[in-house]
């Protein structure tokens, strides 16, 4: 009986360590990230705009070269929300110079009929039948729509001039298309801020979303543009210089996006850096005041949480280390190795959980006697006190994103919600597993979807978030 009590203090001590340093490094890598972003805008606020105000949509200057801008939009099995997305996208772009190329597949006349009767209340709609059934992979989607822009430009004689992403269920903001036809000029990606909508249906599943992309689109991807890093596209709320586009599909074949990939919307943006293009993070009011960005429902039950989670695993944390390896700068190794931190973390998180109640045990077998107590060490209290204080520092950071993307009631909701995010990640990251090592022996990568809302909103009412 002793011998058993003494090794599992021994098990929940090397649990609890694992987990003790796991946690003190994961703080202290987003502490430091928090510092940076903290000393940029005390910086920029003493330089910058003392002396230049911010820009917004109503004093974004015109494009030198104006040009029609092709939108990408992959659809399978979407026609409970593509038509709605299309309709809305037309309305908010009516005086804009845009095309609307729509994937869709041969065994989804569902989806196929829905676009096509927008199709015919407006010709800026090009439907994109694929030459074999879905669902395969979003980027073999978007490959397909790339040679049926090319064939619009041999038909009209008009060149693109950069090519826009965005998934069917995206709320698009009007100002959107203006802000692309300028900044592509400058830059061969521009991604926009991603605002996930608030459900009533799923505070706190979806609320979890909301909660992790006002942090990293308010402080990650701002703070990687910053400090020289490459800026990975979102996959929605993105446009591509056509050009820069042509000559990644020259490289791979035709393709533009790897079909091979789960995440090609992530992996372009580094790729675009590794060839010496330029990307950016655009922050920008509109003249509202409101936020310019694309907003979304995202998954509302644990199992599409779950299942949307594990492919962004997959593709970034797993299968991204594979395939995109460690180059680049110092700066750039350091962002990749953020990024690619989940697989670690989920399982960082689970020994935490595991190590309080077993923790718990062991202090109440000391009490009774059944164990020693234990040898007092400094460092280890000491870094029990850092991780702590970090953790507090982090629960903080979360609710200061949220609150200032959606208020502090969402902010204070924040704090338990992240309860809720640890357990969809470290379900998230064992489904993920299981699928790479299924991809490992052999398997086929597929879409693997989830269900999606689009919202009936008033156009100025879905924007009205703030910055």
């Amino acid at each position: 009986m002793t011998a058993a009590l003494t090794a599992f203090a021994a098990v929940e001590h090397e649990i609890m360590m694992f987990a003790l340093v796991g946690l003190l490094i994961g703080g202290l890598d987003d502490f430091l990230m928090d510092m940076l972003f903290i000393g940029r805008a005390v910086w920029r606020g003493l330089t910058v705009y003392t002396r230049y105000p911010r820009m917004t949509a109503a004093t974004l200057p015109p494009p030198e070269r104006p040009g029609p801008l092709a939108l990408f939009i992959p659809a399978w099995q979407e026609s409970g929300v593509i038509g709605a997305m299309l309709r809305h996208c037309l309305r908010s772009w009516r005086a804009e110079d845009i095309m609307l190329f729509v994937g869709t597949y041969p065994n989804d006349p569902d989806t196929i009929r829905a676009v096509a009767a927008v199709a015919r209340e407006d010709a800026r709609i090009r439907l994109v039948v694929l030459p074999h059934d879905g669902g395969t992979t979003k980027a073999d989607c978007l490959n397909h729509l790339w040679p049926a822009l090319l064939r619009e430009e041999e038909r009209t004689g008009r060149r693109f001039k950069g090519v826009i992403l965005h998934d069917a269920e995206d709320v698009v903001h009007p100002d959107e298309i203006r802000l692309f036809d300028r900044m592509i000029e400058r830059f061969d990606m521009v991604q926009l801020p991603v605002r996930p909508l608030l459900s009533p249906r799923s505070r706190w599943i979806a609320g979890h979303y909301a909660d992790e992309f006002a942090e990293a689109h308010g402080r990650t991807l701002v703070l990687r543009e910053a400090i020289g890093a490459a800026v990975p596209s979102a996959g929605v709320g993105c446009c591509f210089d056509r050009d820069r586009l042509e000559r990644i599909a020259r490289d791979r074949g035709g393709m533009p996006f790897d079909p091979a990939s789960l995440t090609e919307d992530y992996e372009i943006g580094l790729h675009i850096r590794e060839q010496g293009g330029r990307t950016v993070f655009v922050t920008m009011l509109d003249a509202k005041g409101g936020l310019i960005c694309t907003q979304e429902h995202f998954p509302e039950t644990m199992d599409d949480a779950v299942k949307q989670k594990a492919r962004w695993f997959v593709g970034i944390a797993l299968a991204g280390w594979d395939r995109l390896g460690w180059h680049g700068s110092l700066r750039e190794r350091w962002m990749r190795l953020h990024d690619r931190r989940a697989a670690l973390a989920a399982l960082v998180i689970l020994a935490a959980y595991l190590a309080i109640p077993a923790h718990a045990a062991v202090l109440l077998l000391r009490h009774i006697g059944l164990l020693p107590p234990p040898v007092p060490s400094p460092l280890v209290a000491l870094g029990f006190q850092v991780t702590l204080a970090l953790m507090g520092w982090r629960l903080a950071s979360r609710a200061f994103w949220s609150a200032r993307a959606y208020g502090w009631p969402q902010g204070l909701l924040a704090i338990p919600r992240t309860l809720v995010a640890n357990y969809i990640m470290m379900r998230a990251m064992l489904h993920a597993m299981r699928r790479y090592v299924g991809q490992l022996k052999g398997g086929g990568i597929l879409w693997e979807k989830t269900r999606h809302i689009f919202p009936t909103l008033h156009p100025p009412e879905a924007h009205a978030a703030s910055l």
